[in-house]
């Protein structure tokens, strides 16, 4: 057997080198990967809160996405304690009167809701994530509630869209996207689907004309709005591999329930230009930020390839097969400790994770078992 697997890698190095080792990695390999990397989160996790040890609130939401996802690909309910209890103590439980009025400071919110509305996206996404595996509807119907709150941000500053935050100053992709994406998610597994499939419809409408894709069909992260004449347009900020991705995922969903050809046109144009613009000539991909990138942009890179397989669930091609086995190849390589933890540079080295890397790299690791069915 292992004489067999080096004649495949050396025909596969003589052919097409980027993609050999995951073409000799079997589908039990990568799930068993994947199983150490869950594992290896949970060490994080604490079940006082719900929430993760050494990341943020919404980083916590896609620690929860990536194991409801593993348990998806893996047909695992290993972990369907761990949503329940997320869902029972990580809500917030400040009081109405202490966030209903405008003039007092908004730190928290009854359930999954705060003060930013892509926090709140990711929540909902999350429990939507918890509701397929579980079919649980209280997941469904906490993330319609979520829904709804973001709906609340929308107006017609720059003709439409939603604020990132209740503070209303700034208009940025990351929420809009999320607020695309939950609408597509929730139209495909609602009875109210027609209400949120026009709401992904304005949104996507709304979206493409603002401004925020740019000519090399990438998105930069917002809206600078003239103060005199409030017009709008493109800030020309950080391009960010999430917002790639969170788009590319929304449109992939929503083509599920709308049969427009150009929605899923779109998402390979961005994905495509995406393979291009982040990755190595290695192939693997690389936030702007690395090696520093704060709180939030560990986790950027997870959610792109999080997003890049569920377009090639429904418009599958090798190109995105390939990206994701060599990125998840390079982390097992390189970026992963003797404990099966991993780091944000999926090049190497490891540097020190923490629960945002690792559920970011998860992603892929997950992705790359989903690529390969």
């Amino acid at each position: 057997m292992v004489l067999g697997r080096l004649v495949a890698l050396l025909l596969c190095v003589l052919s097409t080198p980027v993609c050999c080792a995951q073409d000799v990695t079997s589908p039990k390999e990568i799930r068993q990967r994947a199983e150490f990397g869950v594992k290896a989160l949970q060490r994080w996790y604490d079940p006082a809160t719900g929430l993760y040890l050494t990341t943020g609130w919404w980083n916590s939401a896609n620690a929860i996405t990536v194991v409801t996802d593993y348990m998806l690909a893996s047909g695992s309910k290993k972990y369907v304690a761990v949503l329940k209890n997320t869902f029972e103590r990580a809500q917030v439980t400040v009081p109405k009167e202490k966030w209903a009025d405008p003039k007092k400071e908004m730190t928290g919110f009854p359930g999954f809701l705060n003060k930013y509305y892509d926090d709140e996206g990711w929540w909902a996404l999350a429990w939507i994530g918890a509701y397929d595996v579980t079919h649980d509807a209280r997941y469904l119907t906490m993330a319609q509630a979520i829904f709804e709150d973001m709906a609340g941000g929308w107006d017609q500053t720059c003709g439409g869209g939603i604020w990132w935050s209740k503070d209303r100053k700034y208009k940025n992709a990351i929420a809009n996207e999320l607020f695309l994406s939950v609408a597509a998610h929730l139209g495909t597994r609602t009875q109210q689907g027609g209400t949120y499939n026009q709401w992904a419809a304005k949104e996507f409408k709304w979206f493409r004309g603002s401004g925020m894709i740019n000519g090399d069909h990438l998105v930069n992260d917002g809206l600078v709005i003239d103060s005199e004449t409030g017009a709008c347009r493109n800030n020309g900020r950080t391009i960010w591999t999430y917002n790639q991705g969170v788009l590319v995922g929304a449109l992939a969903e929503w083509s599920r329930s709308n049969w427009d050809a150009g929605v899923l046109d779109e998402a390979k144009l961005i994905a495509d230009a995406s393979l291009v613009h982040f990755a190595d000539k290695s192939g693997v991909l690389h936030e702007p930020c690395e090696p520093k990138c704060g709180a939030d942009g560990v986790q950027f890179k997870g959610i792109f390839v999080r997003n890049l397989v569920a377009l090639n669930a429904v418009a599958a091609d090798a190109r995105y097969t390939t990206a994701i086995a060599v990125n998840a190849e390079s982390i097992w390589g390189k970026s992963r400790t003797e404990e099966n933890t991993f780091g944000l540079v999926w090049s190497g080295p490891p540097g020190g994770p923490d629960a945002a890397t690792q559920s970011s790299a998860l992603d892929v690791m997950v992705a790359a078992m989903r690529a390969k069915k």
